[in-house]
């Protein structure tokens, strides 16, 4: 039997649902030539998901007082670079994978070429979204141009990619698993609550820091959860292949920490994450509801 799903709170909901329009329109209409490639794109960025990232970017930066249209181009390019690393990532030659958020993956819907060209062209499209956003300060702008490549490259997502195919079947230490994490997961996490900021005009130092540290903890967490869902998860409610992990003898957490462990590991995350909070006060309710949700999540 299927579990019920954990939807998360209200405001959250919203944010992904402005997400989603903030997508489809920056998104290439797909009777547009090249069609099959704008066809793929699409398929991949809109074909559900949780939303995280942008939602981070619209808690973050609601939290700090800024309009939302002034969020719509971050929140839209940091999901659009999340949406090419997974068309990559479920590649062949990477992790190899069938299905994603409930549907076969874009490679399988659309052959390999066509995959990775989706991919290329999304990520150059979120820099694209981004560079038009004309709303910031121009020394902002650049800053949070540098923000999203940054954890685009080998000392982010690329280079925790490179990390854990390097990993596959060896015996990693907790602290070399959460260096992989904190670039593969982690890296576009934290860029997506320092987009969000540095968008509602934030140049506190302190208030940078602190959310900095939340971001860090709940892209760990995030992970953990991952793990975790991937050993007891239902695939028709994860939307991709639960166990696979284990078949591939990838270094996870309940494999190196055990479950006991991982869940502890989990719950410690998710407590660090509200404490760096503190400094926003009230401000930051969606932010802590969020670190909740990411911690008891069903999918």
């Amino acid at each position: 039997m299927s579990r019920k799903r954990l939807e998360p709170p209200a405001a959250l909901i919203a944010f992904s649902t402005r997400a989603d329009e903030a997508l489809a329109r920056a998104l290439p209409p797909d009777a547009q030539e090249p069609v099959p490639l704008h066809q793929a794109m699409r398929y991949a960025v809109l074909g559900g998901g949780k939303r995280l990232r942008p939602v981070l970017v619209y808690a973050t930066g609601q939290a700090l007082g800024a309009q939302m249209d002034a969020l719509d181009a971050s929140a839209a390019a940091v999901e659009i670079i999340h949406a090419y690393s997974l068309v990559h990532d479920d590649l062949p030659a990477m992790d190899n994978d069938e299905m994603r958020r409930g549907r076969p993956t874009c490679h399988v819907a659309f052959g390999e070429a066509m995959a990775i060209l989706a991919g290329d062209a999304l990520q150059a499209l979120a820099f694209e979204i981004l560079a038009g956003d004309t709303k910031h300060e121009p020394r902002r702008h650049v800053e949070m141009l540098r923000t999203l490549a940054a954890a685009c490259g080998s000392h982010g997502m690329a280079g925790g990619q490179a990390l854990d195919l390097a990993a596959v079947g060896a015996s990693l230490s907790p602290d070399a698993l959460d260096r992989m994490h904190e670039h593969k997961t982690g890296a576009l996490i934290r860029a997506s609550v320092r987009l969000g900021a540095l968008a509602a005009g934030c140049a506190d130092t302190a208030i940078l820091s602190a959310l900095d540290a939340y971001a860090h903890a709940i892209g760990l967490a995030f992970q953990i959860r991952d793990d975790i869902l991937d050993v007891e998860g239902d695939s028709d409610v994860i939307g991709k292949t639960a166990g696979k992990d284990a078949a591939q003898s990838k270094p996870t957490y309940p494999a190196i920490l055990g479950m006991q462990a991982s869940r502890a590991r989990l719950m410690q995350l998710t407590h660090a994450a509200i404490a760096a909070l503190a400094p926003l006060g009230g401000r930051a309710s969606n932010l802590v509801e969020l670190a909740r949700y990411v911690a008891e999540r069903e999918s």
